[in-house]
Formats: C-alpha cells, sequence, structure tokens
C-alpha cells in the first residue's frame, strides 16, 4: 500500500509549504482548510497530520465515489459519483478530508507534492 508518512524523529517547522502545495493542486488557491495535509501544535513544535488510509471514508459513502485502487491501496474519489454530502469528511479520523461547498470532497491520495516541497524533508511517500 502507498502511504503519505511522516518521516521519525523529523522536525517540522511549520512553514506550511506541504499545506500550500496540496491546497493548489486541488483547489488551484492557498486556504489552509482546503489542504489534505494539516500541521498541527505538539509540545513546542509542529507535527504534519496525514491521511493514514484507514478506509472508513469509503464505508459511509452511500454512493460507491470512493474505491481503493486495487494496486497502490489508495482510497480514491470519483468526482463524477460524489454528491458533496460530506460524511466521508465527517468520518475522517485525521481531520485531513476536506470539501469546498458546491464540490466534490478531496482527500491525500499519496502523490507527493506535499513531500517535495517540504524544506524539512519530513514527509515522504513510502509503500507499506
Amino acid at each position: 500500500m502507498k502511504k503519505l508518512t511522516v518521516k521519525k524523529n523529523s522536525e517540522c517547522m511549520a512553514c506550511l509549504e506541504c499545506v500550500r502545495a496540496c491546497s493548489n493542486a486541488f483547489y488551484k488557491e492557498f486556504h489552509q482548510d482546503l489542504s489534505c495535509i494539516q500541521v498541527v501544535a505538539k509540545g513546542e513544535g509542529a507535527k504534519p497530520v496525514v491521511c493514514i488510509q484507514c478506509g472508513k471514508c469509503m464505508k459511509v459513502c452511500e454512493n460507491g465515489a470512493i474505491t481503493q485502487n486495487p494496486k497502490t491501496g489508495v482510497y480514491m474519489i470519483n468526482k463524477k459519483l460524489c454528491v458533496s454530502c460530506g460524511k466521508c469528511v465527517e468520518a475522517c479520523p485525521m481531520k485531513v478530508m476536506v470539501m469546498k461547498p458546491d464540490s466534490p470532497a478531496s482527500k491525500c491520495i499519496a502523490c507527493g507534492i506535499c513531500a517535495k516541497v517540504c524544506p524539512m524533508d519530513v514527509l515522504e511517500v513510502v509503500e507499506k
């Protein structure tokens, strides 16, 4: 399974470049609430919060818009089938699924855009 992960013992400086890259990739604008990766305060520092590819979003989708890619294991949203009900966003335990009003939901697809822009090399896409 392909996953975006936070490297162990890495230090995030909360520059939000990962958040910016994700938001721009999905919505062509920088808005922290439209990013599928979030940076939260942890102790005296910060930590990125990423999708763990748990599938809870797929389980609550009544329209079958979310499926798991059999090759990569990544859960993906079919934007044509998504009715923007928001149930998947509510079900996400990591709170990293997002939805712009009147638009289909978005979630991490382990594309690695965020990892590429991280100046601290905190993120990576791995096969688990």
